[in-house]
């Protein structure tokens, strides 16, 4: 969402502050993330002149960073409506759009902008996103290649030219795109400002080198492979990462010093993100590092969490692990996570129990399951990663769509099918049902936007297949075959 300059149109009405001031005050409020103030600015603005553009369309910007959605699709139609179609309402419309899941509308709106300033590299910057969302790749390449020839400083283009790059398997170049991340301007800062350099390769022995557990937790896990092969050019490492996957992180090297706050950070001659390393390794499809498992889980807290789980498991049922849902602050949640409720068709499975991995607000939703399948919900008493890798430990199979939880199944060579959008993120790549990245995992992706009815269905008769008893052919014993007779001369 990109923030607009004061009213330029003309405005009547007395207000206790000049409508201008008012207007530059809510804007340093939105950009400085006090939405409630800039919230409460614009509700004064509106009430006294309900119909201003500006005002109208700001307050659809600070709806939408507060997750009100809906509310912000109406304030920005308004906005047109009572405006001008420019292109910075357009820009941000559409992205309002997408979110949705109106995909025809953010188009429309999308190729509105860039028909209305064909010079604005931001409008193709937009139009690129919107046709990654759509799966029109090679669209979204060219729109952000025309972005670039505008302005070849531009993040957010080289960003979204990454995306889409890595999602084809053109990695060589699209590594290079993704290191634009860092300079978007909405990114958060990689680490505190510092004047060491970042690393390329090198080797050396007697200095730290550090690491950025950057990214979410899926991410580090999946990038965390590349650790030992850093190691082998330069054995002294520290890495700076959340506290939650500190434990997984000494399973792959016991020697990493390993801190949580820029103030613990010992010196160190480079810096690198994890999420960098697959550049420099020179990770293409096939030659991904994968010494399948490098996570594993605790034997003690395997053996407790199977005396449970045989306690609350019918005899002779299949353990299925389910995870419906992902942090809702991850930026693209509203596409990857699903419902309880959408996993039906695996609510009616004969001799299977669903065991919940879910964590957080969506745990929740088990109090409304009444399925035929028994529902085993441990997601509270889950304190830790090592206690879901003991849990997956004694599971048939895990079933999630894409979060951490799946990346952690994989890293232990467990069974992990991951249920994915229509435009998924760029490391599953397009029209595979297998990945590179990790031998045990199946992918399972949608052919409708947001609609899971059909992923879940094919869930369902895949586990049928899998757990179904082995057909065994009764052995068929051949008649002996009888003499022949002498043939006897006349």
């Amino acid at each position: 969402m990109e923030s607009i300059p004061p009213p330029t149109h003309a405005t009547t009405g007395l207000v206790p502050v000049p409508l201008g001031e008012l207007f530059t005050l809510a804007g340093e409020c939105e950009r400085s993330g006090k939405l409630q103030q800039a919230n409460s600015l614009l509700g004064h603005m509106l009430a006294t002149m309900p119909n201003q553009p500006d005002s109208l369309h700001l307050a659809g910007i600070v709806a939408f960073k507060l997750g009100e959605i809906e509310r912000s699709l109406e304030l920005m139609q308004k906005a047109i409506q009572f405006g001008v179609d420019t292109p910075l309402y357009l820009r941000n419309i559409c992205e309002v759009y997408r979110s949705l899941g109106r995909l025809e509308e953010a188009l429309e709106t999308a190729s509105r902008a860039v028909e209305l300033s064909p010079s604005d590299p931001l409008c193709l910057h937009n139009l690129a996103i919107i046709h990654y969302e759509r799966l029109e790749i090679d669209e979204s390449i060219a729109c952000a290649e025309r972005a670039l020839l505008m302005n070849d400083q531009l993040p957010g283009a080289h960003f979204e030219l990454a995306e889409a790059l890595l999602l084809q398997g053109k990695w060589e170049k699209g590594w290079d795109e993704y290191e634009w991340r860092f300079l978007i301007a909405s990114a958060a800062p990689l680490m505190p400002t510092t004047t060491k350099p970042q690393w390329q390769g090198e080797s050396f022995a007697d200095e730290t080198l550090l690491l950025v557990a950057d990214q979410g937790f899926g991410d580090v896990i999946q990038f965390s492979r590349y650790i030992p092969w850093v190691a082998e050019r330069c054995p002294k490492i520290a890495v700076a990462c959340a506290a939650e996957v500190a434990p997984l992180l000494r399973q792959i090297h016991p020697d990493l010093e390993i801190f949580q706050k820029w103030e613990d950070a010992p010196p160190y001659r480079a810096y690198a993100a994890l999420s960098g390393l697959p550049r420099l390794h020179g990770t293409r499809i096939d030659n991904v590092p994968a010494r399948i498992p490098y996570m594993h889980a605790i034997p003690e807290k395997v053996a407790s969490w199977k005396a449970r789980l045989d306690r609350l498991t019918p005899r002779g049922f299949k353990r299925v692990g389910i995870v419906w849902a992902g942090r809702p602050t991850h930026n693209n949640d509203r596409r990857r996570s699903a419902t309880l409720a959408a996993f039906a068709p695996l609510f009616a499975l004969p001799r299977v129990a669903l065991v919940s991995l879910q964590k957080g607000p969506s745990t929740d939703q088990t109090g409304r399951y009444f399925g035929r399948a028994p529902l085993i919900n441990v997601g509270a008493e889950i304190q830790d990663y090592d206690d879901t890798m003991a849990i997956m430990e004694n599971l048939d199979v895990v079933v999630t769509v894409d979060t951490s939880v799946g990346h952690l199944a994989a890293a232990m060579g467990r069974p992990a099918w991951i249920m994915l959008a229509t435009a998924p993120d760029w490391r599953w790549l397009l029209d595979r049902y297998d990945t590179p990245w990790y031998p045990t995992v199946r992918l399972f992706r949608q052919t409708v936007a947001r609609q899971w009815g059909d992923v879940m269905q094919r869930v369902a008769d895949g586990l049928r297949e899998r757990f179904a008893p082995p057909v065994v052919e009764a052995e068929v014993e051949e008649p002996a075959q009888r003499p022949r007779r002498a043939k006897v001369a006349s």
